[in-house]
C-alpha cells in the first residue's frame, strides 16, 4: 500500500497541552549548523573547479608537450628544436639524450652551426646556458647512465675554449666564458661533487670519470686568471672536488696526471683560506689535506715561493681546525693488553697511569674519525715523515714563506706531538739555530725590557710559533743530547767505543761530529727569555685566562692555549736548568726572579696556602696520609701561583729560601697530627712515644718487622736489645734512635744484599733484575722509602748518594742520554756514536730490542711491538737512542722506584719533594759535601748548666776541634 508521507514526513501534534517552544541557545546552534554546511558545500565545489581546472590545464600542458615533442624531433638541430628542449629537457631526459646525441655524432660543426649564424647568436647563446645547466643536472642525476657520456662531450665542448674558439673564431672564447659563468652560479661544482662521488669507488675504469675530471678544470683556461670568476672556481675545486675521499684513486689513471697539471695550484695567492676552512666539514679538510698530499707534494718545485707560502698556511689552518689528538688519539687509561708492556712510562705527573697501545681509532672516542679511508690515513702519515719534511726545508724560501713553513711545522707537531720534533731533528738538525737566530733572539717575548714577558701588542702570532716550535725541537733535541755535545767539550767519541751495543768496531771514519746547535751564550740569553715567560704564566692569577687559546689575531692560526705555553715552556727550561746545575754555565742569579716578588711575603703566602690545602676538611683522619689529598703540578698551578712556582720551576726562589718552606711545611703537618684527638688516641699512649724493640744483630730486619706499618710520623723510642736478650740502658733523648738509624741505612743500602747496586761514582740505584721486582722485594723498598722520609721529616742526614737519574724519579722528570754515561758508560758511548754515525745503519743490523743478563742467561726485550722484526734507520734512530735509554733509567727500575716512593710519599708529601731538583734532594738528605765551619758551629752551640763559651774546657775543645781541622 503506498504511503503518501513518510515517517519523517508526518507532522507531529501534541495532544498533551504541553509548550514545544525551542530555546534561543537552539536556534543559534541550529543556525550555526545550516551555515557550516552551506560553506561546506560551498567549499566542495570550489575545489571540484580547481580539479577540473588542473586536470584541463594538465591536459593541455600535455598536448603542448606533444607538441613540442614533435616539434623538436622534426628539428633536433635547429633553433626550435632547441627551444623545445629548454621546456621539455627539465622532465624529458629523452629528448636531452636525442640532442646530446646528435650534437656529439660527428664532429663539433653540428654544435655550433647555429651560433655561426650571426641572427642567432645571442639567442642561441641564452638557450644553450640553459641546456647545459640541465645536461649538468642530468649527469649529477644519473651519472653512471649510458646518456651521461654524450652529456658530457657536450659540456666539455662548451666549456673548452681552444673548442669554441676553433669553431666560432674570436668570439669563441667569450661564449665559454659565459657559459662556465653561468654554471658556476648555478652550482657547477657541487653538482660534480655529486657526479663523481655517485660512482663506486671501485669503478675507475667508468666512461663518464674522465670527462667529469676534465670538466672540473676547464673554468681555469676559459675564464680570465684575475677575474672573480676565476676566483670563484679555483675556491670551488677546493672545496667541492678536493674533499672527496680517496680523489686519487676514483680518478684514471691516465686523467690523474693531466688533473694535476690542469688544477692552477701555482695561483694559490688567489685561494680564500678563510672560506675554505668554513665552509669544510672535519672530515672534508682531512681528505682535502691528504688530497693535497698526492697532487701538489710531487710538484713543489714547480711552484713558486708565493705558491709556497699559501698552501704552507692553508695546510696549517687545516689542521689547526681539527679536533685536538684527531690522527693521533691519546693513549687510553687501561692495563687491559699485552701492548701496554711497551707504554712510555711517561715521566709526567700521571706517570703511574698504565696506557694500552690502539691499532685503530675506536668509535667510542669522540675525537676518532671513523670513516676515513685506510689510504687517507696513509696519506695523511706522510705528512709528518722524515722524507716529506726534508723536502719542505729544502725549498727555496723568502722571508715570508719561512714563517709560513714554521707554522706548518708547528701544526704537525699539534697533530702528532710525540713524532714530529724527533723527526725535524733528524730531516734538519740546524733548523734550531735557524730558528733561534733569525726569529726568536730578537723577539719581544720573554724580554725583561719588554711591555710584560709575554711580549704585550708586540708580540704576533708568527713570533709565538717561532718561540713554541723552538722550545719543542730543543726540549726534544736535549732527551739524546749528551753532556759533552750540550757544553761543547768533545770532538766526538771513538768509533770503536760501544761495540757491545752496535755489534760491530773499528769504524773510524764514520762519525759526524754534532755540537749544540746554540752556543752556551745564546742558552744563557734565551734561557732567561724561557724564564720570564714561565714565570709570568705560572704566576698569572687569571686561571679562566690560561685556558684560552693564545689566538693572537681573528684567524687563531696558534693552535696552543696559554697552559699549554706554559707546560711546554716550562719542560725546556727544566731541562736546561738540570744541565746547568750539573755543570754550571750561567752567571749567578740568572734563575732568580727575587727582584720581582717579595720573598718574605711570598714565604708566607705558600705556607698559608700548604696550609689551606692540607686541611680541607678540618680533623679528618684521612689527611695524615699526604698520598690522599696530593695535587699534580698543573693542578696545584691552579689553585695557587706560589705553590705552582715552588713545583715547576722551583729554582727560582734561592735555595735557602726553599729549604725553609720545607720545614714550615713539616712543621705544619706535625701541628696538625698533634691537634688531631683521632690521631692521639690511635697513636701514642703512655709518654706519647712508640716503642721499639730492635736487637743488635738483627737491625734491619727487626727494624722492617716492627716499623713497616707503623706510624713513623710519630715519635719513637728505640731500645736496643743485647746479645743475651736483655735491654740496653739508656733514654732515648734522639741519639740513640740515630745511632738506629745509623746502622739501620748501612744495612739496608749494603749492595750486597741485592736491592741496590752502584755505579763507579758509588751512587745507589735500585737493582733492575727481576728478583728485585717480587712482592717481599718491593716491601723493602716501600720500608726503606718511608725510612729516608722519616729522616727528610725529621731532618736528619743520610750518609748515602743516589744517582741522579733515580732522583729524578723522585720528581716525576724524564731521564735523558747524559744520565746514562752514569749508569752504563759503554752502552752510553755506543749510542752516542749510533747518533753520529753517517754511513749506512743498516749495515749495523740493529733492531728495536735491548738485550738483558738475567743471572747469566741472556734474553731479548722488544722495545716496540715486534721491534725485532724493525730495523733501526737513519729516521728512527733517535727513537731507538730514547728507548734504549728509557728502558734501561725508567722501565728496568719502574716497580722498585714506585715501591720506594710509595714509602717516602707516606712520610713526605710529592710535592714538598718537587720543590727541588736533583742535587738539592742529596743535599737535603746527606747534606753539603764540604769541610765543617767550626768558627759558625760555634757561633750556634748551645750550653747547658753551668757551661759557656768561655769555660776551660769548652775553650780547649774548640781549640783542638780548629786544630785537628783539614786546612
Amino acid at each position: 500500500m503506498f504511503t503518501p508521507f513518510t515517517e519523517e514526513r508526518k507532522r507531529k501534534i501534541n495532544l498533551g497541552g504541553v509548550s514545544s517552544a525551542v530555546s534561543n541557545t537552539a536556534l543559534l546552534g541550529q543556525a550555526r549548523a545550516l551555515r557550516t554546511e552551506r560553506l561546506e558545500q560551498q567549499r566542495r565545489h570550489e575545489n571540484a573547479s580547481k580539479v577540473q581546472a588542473w586536470w584541463r590545464g594538465t591536459l593541455e600542458t600535455r598536448r603542448v608537450i606533444r607538441e613540442m615533442r614533435r616539434m623538436f624531433e622534426r628539428d633536433v638541430c635547429g633553433m626550435a628544436g632547441l627551444r623545445c628542449l629548454v621546456i621539455i629537457g627539465r622532465k624529458d631526459e629523452e629528448a636531452l639524450a636525442t640532442w646530446s646525441s646528435a650534437m656529439t655524432d660527428g664532429s663539433s660543426e653540428i654544435l655550433f652551426s647555429l651560433p655561426r649564424q650571426l641572427e642567432h647568436r645571442d639567442s642561441w647563446l641564452v638557450l644553450i646556458k640553459q641546456v647545459a645547466i640541465l645536461l649538468l643536472r642530468s649527469v649529477a642525476n644519473s651519472s653512471s647512465h649510458y646518456r651521461s657520456v654524450p652529456h658530457l662531450k657536450v659540456l666539455n665542448a662548451l666549456l673548452s675554449h681552444p673548442t669554441t674558439t676553433a669553431a666560432l673564431g674570436d668570439v669563441g672564447r667569450r661564449v665559454s666564458c659565459q657559459i662556465t659563468m653561468y654554471l658556476l652560479h648555478r652550482d657547477l661544482y657541487p653538482l660534480l661533487f655529486d657526479s663523481i662521488t655517485s660512482i663506486p669507488l671501485g669503478a675507475r675504469s667508468s666512461p663518464t670519470l674522465t670527462p667529469l675530471v676534465t670538466l672540473a678544470t676547464l673554468p681555469f683556461s676559459a675564464l680570465p686568471t684575475q677575474s672573480q670568476a676565476y676566483i670563484t672556481s679555483l675556491n670551488a675545486i677546493f672545496t667541492s672536488i678536493l674533499v672527496i675521499p680517496v680523489l686519487p684513486n676514483r680518478i684514471p689513471s691516465a686523467a690523474l696526471v693531466d688533473f694535476s697539471a690542469r688544477v692552477p695550484f701555482s695561483n694559490l695567492g688567489f685561494l680564500d683560506i678563510n672560506h675554505v676552512i668554513e665552509v669544510t666539514s672535519h672530515n672534508d679538510k682531512l681528505n682535502l689535506a691528504a688530497n693535497l698530499q698526492v697532487f701538489v707534494a710531487p710538484r713543489y718545485k714547480l711552484l713558486d715561493v708565493k705558491a709556497h707560502k699559501v698552501y704552507f698556511i692553508l695546510l696549517s689552518r687545516l689542521l689547526n681546525s681539527l679536533p685536538p689528538h684527531v690522527l693521533n688519539p691519546p693513549p687510553l687509561k687501561s692495563t687491559a693488553g699485552v701492548a701496554s708492556r711497551y707504554d712510555s712510562d711517561s715521566d709526567s705527573d700521571s706517570s703511574r697511569t698504565r696506557v694500552a697501545l690502539v691499532s685503530s681509532f675506536s668509535s667510542n672516542s669522540p675525537l676518532a674519525i671513523t670513516s676515513l679511508d685506510a689510504r687517507t690515513l696513509k696519506r695523511l702519515s706522510t705528512l709528518p715523515s722524515v722524507s716529506h719534511i726534508s723536502t719542505l726545508l729544502s725549498l727555496p724560501s723568502s722571508p715570508t714563506s719561512r714563517p709560513a713553513l714554521l707554522q706548518l711545522l708547528f701544526a704537525l707537531s699539534t697533530i702528532w706531538p710525540a713524532d714530529v720534533a724527533s723527526r725535524i731533528l733528524v730531516a734538519a738538525p740546524s733548523l734550531v739555530r735557524e730558528i733561534y737566530r733569525g726569529y726568536v733572539r730578537g723577539c719581544p717575548v720573554g724580554r725583561d725590557s719588554s711591555a710584560g714577558a709575554l711580549g704585550g701588542e708586540a708580540s704576533t702570532a708568527e713570533t709565538w710559533i717561532s718561540f713554541l716550535l723552538l722550545t719543542e725541537l730543543y726540549t726534544k733535541a736535549m732527551v739524546t743530547m749528551g753532556d759533552d755535545e750540550f757544553f761543547g767539550t768533545s770532538p766526538g767519541v771513538e768509533a770503536g767505543s760501544g761495540g757491545r751495543v752496535l755489534g760491530s768496531a773499528g769504524m773510524g771514519g764514520a762519525m759526524q761530529v754534532v755540537r749544540n746547535p746554540l752556543s752556551l751564550d745564546e742558552l744563557v740569553e734565551w734561557s732567561r727569555q724561557l724564564m720570564n715567560v714561565a714565570f709570568a704564566l705560572h704566576w698569572r692569577e687569571d686561571r679562566e685566562a690560561l685556558a684560552k687559546n693564545i689566538g693572537l689575531g681573528r684567524q687563531e692560526i696558534v693552535r696552543c692555549t696559554w697552559e699549554g705555553v706554559k707546560e711546554k715552556v716550562t719542560k725546556c727550561l727544566l731541562g736546561i736548568h738540570a744541565r746547568d746545575s750539573r755543570k754550571p754555565f750561567v752567571p749567578p742569579g740568572h734563575w732568580l726572579v727575587t727582584s720581582q716578588i717579595d720573598v718574605q711575603s711570598f714565604v708566607e703566602a705558600a705556607i698559608y696556602e700548604e696550609r689551606e690545602l692540607s686541611s680541607t676538611v678540618p680533623d679528618s683522619p684521612v689527611l695524615l696520609s699526604p698520598r690522599n689529598h696530593s695535587y699534580s703540578k698543573r693542578q696545584l698551578a691552579h689553585l695557587s701561583p706560589r705553590l705552582g712556582v715552588l713545583n715547576n720551576i722551583p729554582f727560582a726562589i734561592p735555595f735557602d729560601v726553599r729549604v725553609s718552606v720545607f720545614r714550615h711545611f713539616v712543621v705544619n703537618d706535625a701541628v696538625a697530627r698533634a691537634s688531631s684527638r683521632d690521631h692521639r688516641e690511635t697513636f701514642f699512649y703512655g709518654n706519647g712515644r712508640h716503642r721499639v724493640q730492635i736487637r743488635r744483630g738483627s737491625v734491619a730486619q727487626d727494624g722492617f718487622d716492627r716499623l713497616a706499618d707503623a706510624d713513623l710520623k710519630a715519635p719513637l723510642e728505640i731500645v736496643f736489645i743485647d746479645q743475651f736478650g736483655a735491654e740496653e740502658a739508656g733514654i732515648d733523648g734522639g741519639g740513640v734512635f740515630k745511632e738506629f738509624f745509623t746502622s739501620l741505612c748501612k744495612e739496608v743500602f749494603d749492595t750486597d744484599r741485592g736491592l741496590w747496586l752502584a755505579n763507579k761514582k758509588n751512587e745507589l740505584y735500585p737493582n733492575p733484575h727481576t728478583y728485585a721486582t717480587e712482592p717481599h722485594s718491593l716491601n723493602w723498598y716501600r720500608f726503606i722509602g718511608r725510612i729516608l722520609g722519616k729522616a727528610m721529616y725529621e731532618g736528619i742526614l743520610v750518609d748515602v748518594a743516589f744517582a741522579g737519574f733515580f732522583l729524578a724519579k723522585w720528581l716525576g722528570r724524564q731521564s735523558f742520554l747524559d744520565d746514562l754515561a752514569s749508569l752504563d758508560p759503554d752502552l752510553y758511548n755506543g749510542l752516542v756514536f749510533l747518533k753520529h754515525y753517517t754511513e749506512n745503519l743498516e749495515d749495523l743490523a740493529l733492531n728495536f730490542t735491548i738485550a738483558v743478563d738475567e743471572l747469566g742467561v741472556t734474553r731479548s726485550v722488544d722495545l716496540i711491538p715486534n721491534g725485532s722484526n724493525v730495523a733501526v734507520t737513519k729516521e728512527n734512530r733517535l727513537q731507538y737512542i730514547q728507548l734504549i735509554s728509557h728502558y734501561r733509567l725508567t722501565k728496568q727500575i719502574k716497580l722498585q722506584s714506585e715501591a720506594f716512593f710509595d714509602g717516602l710519599s707516606e712520610m713526605i708529601d710529592p710535592r714538598w719533594i718537587r720543590m727541588f731538583n736533583q742535587q738539592e734532594i742529596q743535599i737535603l738528605l746527606g747534606g753539603v759535601n764540604k769541610p765543617i765551619d767550626f768558627d759558625d758551629l760555634r757561633r750556634h752551640t748551645n750550653y747547658g748548666g753551668l757551661y759557656d763559651d768561655n769555660e776551660e774546657t769548652i775553650t780547649m775543645f774548640w781549640n783542638e776541634s780548629l786544630s785537628s781541622a783539614p786546612s
